[in-house]
């Protein structure tokens, strides 16, 4: 069974009957894990070794990782800084920034690959304009040319360690004051400002370093009337002729109340996918994933299924040997010794 175009999440630490039924639906192609899915190592093994086991090929399996506030399993796994805390070091050491933005993608991949999950959806490329507060530390820098840098440094890392990157928020959600889970921001700048928070995914797609893009649902107004998730322009114009993309592209869940007022969540996910996206994501709302899942039981796009097969990890290694090899050792001891340096203060 090939992958479906949904991307939906589970409620707890194992599979309910209800889960695994739908998980089997044709339109289904992914799972994304929250906190409330982690309850320690050996439950993740045995919950990822039960979504595998569902179908061939297997379900792709992602999470956000992106360290900083937005890190869904700490226990047990390194605990990463914010990205501002390594942009802020990129003004006073430029290597070791480097250094640090592509040892936090290692680890993060590596640790994530030895429990056998594919994808984490990062790195957060916004730009740090100082005005949304859902971003606000998760970017890098304020500088399209920092964070087009450190976001190279960190995918660099997640592909070295089997994982592919996934950017988002395209085409950049740092310069609205909105939150797009509680309503729908609207970008009033004109295209050649927007083009500064373009600047790090030209980079990153010029140099073939990222394979999924997660579009922002985000409105710019001077540009289209759509959100950035069901917009033709932002999709096709920019993302994959103007810049040249040819990865999966991810529309940000449906679920977030930015999107409410363009119909039933069937709705939304047909223009998401019409527009270009290969694949939707539905969070916290079973009877939207549902409907939605029940709707797309004929829709199939040879294209995604194309772009969507390459997103599964690579190079799994058990997470006895990654934490007993010199290279986890090194890169963790790393961290441990940056954050805790008393300089750190003075630039956080």
């Amino acid at each position: 069974m090939a992958l479906g175009s949904v991307m939906l999440d589970i409620e707890g630490f194992v599979l309910t009957p209800a889960d695994r039924a739908l998980l089997c639906e044709p339109a289904v192609g992914g799972v994304i894990l929250f906190s409330r899915n982690y309850s320690g190592l050996s439950q993740l093994n045995n919950l990822v070794s039960e979504i595998r086991a569902l179908r061939s090929p297997p379900l792709l399996i992602a999470v956000d990782h992106e360290g900083g506030r937005v890190q869904r399993f700490c226990d047990s796994f390194t605990v990463l800084p914010s990205m501002r805390k390594i942009g802020h070091e990129y003004g006073r050491d430029l290597g070791e920034a480097l250094l640090l933005a592509k040892t936090a993608g290692w680890l993060s991949g590596s640790e994530l690959r030895a429990m056998d999950i594919d994808l984490s959806f990062a790195p957060c490329v916004d730009l740090d304009w100082g005005i949304n507060d859902a971003i606000g530390d998760r970017a890098f820098h304020e500088d399209p040319e920092v964070v087009g840098d450190l976001a190279s440094a960190f995918s660099h890392g997640l592909r070295n360690a089997g994982m592919a990157p996934i950017a988002k928020h395209f085409p950049g959600h740092g310069a609205v004051a909105a939150d797009s889970h509680e309503r729908l921001p609207i970008d009033r700048r004109e295209y050649g400002d927007v083009l500064d928070d373009i600047r790090p995914y030209d980079k990153l797609i010029g140099n073939g370093l990222i394979v999924g893009v997660m579009l922002s649902h985000i409105i710019y107004s001077e540009i289209d009337v759509l959100p950035a998730g069901f917009s033709r322009y932002w999709i096709q114009s920019e993302l994959r002729s103007r810049l040249g993309f040819g990865g999966a592209v991810f529309c940000d869940d449906l679920n977030m109340k930015a999107t409410e007022s363009y119909g039933t969540m069937p709705t939304r996910a047909k223009l998401a996918l019409e527009a270009g996206c290969d694949m939707v994501l539905i969070c916290n709302n079973r009877p939207a994933a549902q409907a939605v899942v029940s709707s797309l039981k004929e829709y199939s796009n040879p294209l995604s299924l194309v772009r969507l097969a390459r997103l599964h990890g690579s190079g799994q290694i058990s997470r006895e040997s990654l934490l007993a090899s010199e290279k986890w050792q090194s890169a963790a001891k790393r961290f441990i010794d940056w954050q805790n340096r008393p300089s750190l203060e003075l630039n956080s």
